[in-house]
């Protein structure tokens, strides 16, 4: 109730209680005093515990795994928030933890949920199966998963039921990836393939990527990896005698190993198929894929409804419709690789 409709409303009430009663009786003056008292009362009550609601503090865990690196999407995530009103310290409260794997994961939305945080955000595949596993009760937005369906964190698209909905970021199948390599590189031969066969995205997307290399005559040198030590072992044996290039598939080396890879990859002289722009602005040769920066910034307005009371279970999954091909240039002039005139002229991005 506006405060013009409020007044209006008073006024109205005291006439009517005004009714029938002598201004000169005390009695009658004391009766109109208690009854106007208890009807602001009861009018102002709801309207002050609304105004005490709309500015209570809510609290958001935020979840991500790979030490050395922030997603994009958080800062974007954050700009979101403050253009729909929310500010840190005064009516939200942001807990972000940049955490080393799945079990720490799971050990701090274990926390999170005994302190009965409002919302958690994940920020990828590893962040989402350790919240999943120990949290059924708080209301979950996932960001850059894979296939949510598929590993079973919600029942579709379309309608995810349950506590959780989000984003997906990587609907760019890795086949279309390597069709790209084939292009920037004279004659591809053999791609290197570092793969962790823990990741159940990779198990199924390996089947595709093999296919897609067996009609591009490409053979996919597939080694396995899980650890750092692993990925330092397999780049020792590589190099431009040996194979055309580097790519990685498996989401989980990507976001814990990032810069270990960037490095090797540029000491090794390899042309590395990336995943993000972000690492083609670190030295990879180029990528073909979302956003992350909006990826984050349309998680807002979830956030946003779901502190307002929506059911995460009925805000279907979103799918990016935007990709961009981005290419380094400098990192091609290294390399010794001329850019074809024909990708030059559909990159969105070019790095000089």
């Amino acid at each position: 109730m506006s405060q013009i409709g409020l007044r209006q409303f008073l006024i109205v009430a005291a006439k009517v209680l005004a009714v029938g009663a002598d201004p000169s009786r005390p009695a009658d003056r004391m009766r109109r005093r208690k009854a106007l008292l208890w009807l602001c009362v009861a009018v102002l009550a709801p309207l002050a515990a609304k105004a005490q609601q709309a500015m209570k503090l809510r609290r958001i865990g935020l979840i991500h795994v790979g030490l050395d690196h922030v997603p994009t999407s958080l800062a974007t995530l954050r700009e979101g928030l403050r253009a729909l009103g929310y500010e840190e310290g005064r009516n939200i409260r942001l807990d972000f933890r940049n955490l080393a794997d799945e079990a720490a994961v799971h050990a701090v939305a274990q926390e999170f949920v005994r302190d009965r945080l409002d919302l958690i955000v994940v920020f990828e595949d590893q962040a989402m199966r350790g919240v999943k596993a120990a949290n059924s009760q708080i209301p979950v937005v996932f960001l850059h998963l894979a296939d949510p369906v598929a590993d079973g964190f919600v029942t579709s698209l379309a309608l995810p039921g349950g506590n959780v909905t989000g984003f997906i970021t990587w609907p760019v199948s890795h086949s279309k990836q390597i069709e790209l390599f084939s292009e920037f590189m004279p004659r591809p031969r053999r791609l290197l393939m570092l793969v962790d066969p823990t990741h159940p995205a990779t198990r199924r997307d390996l089947p595709d990527l093999r296919r897609a290399g067996a009609a591009l005559q490409l053979q996919l040198i597939e080694r396995e990896v899980t650890t750092a030590a692993d990925i330092e072992r397999v780049f020792r044996a590589a190099d431009r005698t040996t194979v055309d290039g580097v790519f990685v598939p498996s989401n989980t080396l990507r976001t814990n190993f990032p810069s270990l890879i960037l490095r090797l990859a540029t000491e090794r002289r390899l042309p590395l198929i990336s995943h993000r722009k972000e690492w083609v602005q670190q030295g990879a040769l180029f990528s073909y894929a979302t956003d992350l920066a909006v990826i984050g910034r349309s998680a807002a307005p979830y956030v946003d409804k779901i502190l307002r009371g929506a059911k995460p279970g009925d805000l279907p999954v979103e799918q990016p419709t935007k990709f961009e091909l981005v290419i380094n240039l400098k990192t091609a002039k290294t390399l010794g690789l001329t850019v074809p005139q024909a990708l030059l002229v559909r990159a969105d991005a070019l790095i000089q």
